[in-house]
């Protein structure tokens, strides 16, 4: 499962988009997408994708042209909207400078940026956007354009499930899935959790993106946890408990801490941040390491649920990162 994200910079401003992406790659970013207003920022792609080492998806709205140039430009995708790419004309033109390249197409359908039909708007529903995606895949087919993978969404949860089940049983068609406009990065996360989960744990999607208002980094970070909870991607992860009266330390940071580790060193490791005897490590037993933080001022180290360690609660995180240090080292080699 390949995680993606978008630049959030003027396509002009090429130092700023590729520290964007830069810091998204280390972050685990896999494929990035670049919105192309103009001939400009269709002909910064290569330049994009030589400094970040990221494959480029060029983002085509209006103007079927944008796509033609970013395909000669060394963009690896396009992405193109049923809503407004333009007439059967436009659609062969793009097929084509995809075949001439070498590079896939998505068909990007938005529940609020559809097709017209007979000249009118069309309500969003899961028939409607998934008709839309029918629609212009058959289009590319009858231009003998078969490299396609399609996205289907929406802010709405419940029409974004609905619309991707449906289209997995009507087409073979890779998928990529995300719910657009999906807010600040604590709801949109949440919102996009919702609606994903239950869709990757029956199969459905083959890339994802978890769209914020936030910096591509938080997108990825986002994508990349919810994978590693669902068991579809390796990473760490943090057991901390919430906290209560009993709590005997600063658990929070403690965890965020850790939690900061995990992600710069890449380990693939349950680490718990326990804040009383009652949960660690009783609670947090499948966890690779962790600690327990005591009433008395004194705490627990242990690995595998097994107690290796007492120790002053103002030792134990160091304690605790030693052993992290330690496995990073021995991964690294």
């Amino acid at each position: 499962m390949s995680i993606q994200t978008m630049a959030k910079a003027d396509p002009r401003d090429t130092e700023r988009i590729v520290r964007q992406l830069r810091a998204a790659r280390a972050a685990g970013c896999d494929i990035a997408r670049v919105a192309v207003p103009d001939l400009t920022a269709a002909r910064s792609i290569s330049r994009i994708r030589e400094r970040t080492g990221l494959p480029i998806v060029a983002d085509v709205h209006f103007d079927h042209r944008l796509a033609i140039e970013a395909a000669r430009c060394g963009a690896d995708g396009l992405r193109v909207n049923p809503g407004n790419l333009g007439g059967p004309r436009a659609v062969r033109a793009v097929a084509e400078a995809a075949r001439a390249a070498g590079i896939p197409i998505r068909v990007g359908v938005n529940a609020g940026s559809l097709p017209k039909r007979a000249g009118r708007p069309v309500a969003a529903s899961v028939s409607a956007v998934v008709r839309a995606a029918l629609d212009m895949a058959n289009e590319f087919f009858r231009c003998e354009f078969f490299e396609l993978k399609v996205s289907l969404k929406a802010f709405d949860v419940p029409l974004t499930i609905a619309a991707n089940r449906a289209f997995a049983a009507a087409s073979d068609l890779p998928i990529h899935l995300g719910l657009t406009e999906a807010g600040p990065p604590l709801s949109g996360a949440v919102r996009s959790a919702a609606a994903l989960a239950p869709l990757l744990l029956e199969g459905i999607g083959d890339t994802v993106r978890i769209s914020l208002s936030g910096s591509p980094a938080e997108e990825v970070r986002a994508a990349r946890t919810l994978l590693v909870c669902l068991g579809l991607r390796k990473g760490g992860a943090v057991v901390s408990c919430p906290t209560c009266g009993r709590t005997s330390a600063e658990v929070v940071p403690v965890a965020r801490r850790v939690e900061h580790f995990l992600e710069e060193s890449g380990l693939s490791l349950v680490v718990a941040v326990m804040g009383c005897e009652v949960n660690g490590p009783g609670e947090a037993r499948a966890a690779d390491v962790g600690i327990a933080f005591g009433p008395r001022g004194r705490g627990l180290l242990f690995e595998g649920g097994v107690v290796v360690e007492s120790a002053p609660n103002r030792e134990l995180e160091r304690l605790l990162m030693c052993r992290l240090r330690q496995a990073a080292e021995a991964r690294h080699g």
